[in-house]
């Protein structure tokens, strides 16, 4: 059965939230500092039965590997094993490319705002992947959530403000 409790350590919401920063972020600060370097798109370029990309170009290789290489840096620092670390760069990953397909398929452009698809499915996805192994409860996956999606709009006005990100949720 799963728990529905009440949250039980506020903390531990506050170290994943950091961990699902670290793996939303990594790719936008890698793309900043890397430039071109080693943006080879995921999709290859490819486009799916609909005309559209699969993917789109902003979604790279180097994306995935600065969020496997920072979010497994920054875990231990946090308390967890490098390999939550992993487990939620993947999560976050494997949601933002599920988003992207999405926005993709409604014929959104790369970097359009589609509010809720862009939040929600990088951090849920690592927030189940960890509640076994965090003993995390219904309760504390939801208040992580809507924590996300908010921290995730304000930091990337932010970003925004600061020339790092090229548009704002």
């Amino acid at each position: 059965m799963i728990s529905t409790q009440a949250m039980t350590d506020p903390i531990l919401i506050l170290r994943v939230l950091l961990l699902l920063g670290a793996a939303n972020g990594a790719p936008i600060l890698a793309s900043r500092l890397l430039r071109e370097r080693w943006d080879a798109p995921l999709d290859g370029g490819r486009t799916w039965r609909d005309g559209r990309p699969i993917l789109g170009s902003s979604k790279t290789f180097r994306g995935i590997l600065a969020a496997a290489v920072c979010t497994a840096g920054i875990a231990p620092l946090l308390g967890f094993s490098a390999w939550t670390g992993l487990a939620v760069a993947a999560g976050a990953m494997a949601g933002d490319l599920l988003s992207s397909f999405a926005k993709r398929r409604l014929g959104l452009p790369a970097h359009a705002r589609a509010s809720g698809i862009d939040q929600v499915p990088e951090a849920l996805l690592p927030l189940l992947l960890l509640r076994p192994a965090l003993g995390l409860s219904v309760t504390d996956i939801l208040v992580a959530l809507i924590a996300f999606i908010i921290l995730a709009v304000l930091l990337s006005r932010l970003l925004y403000r600061l020339n790092i990100r090229d548009r704002p949720y």
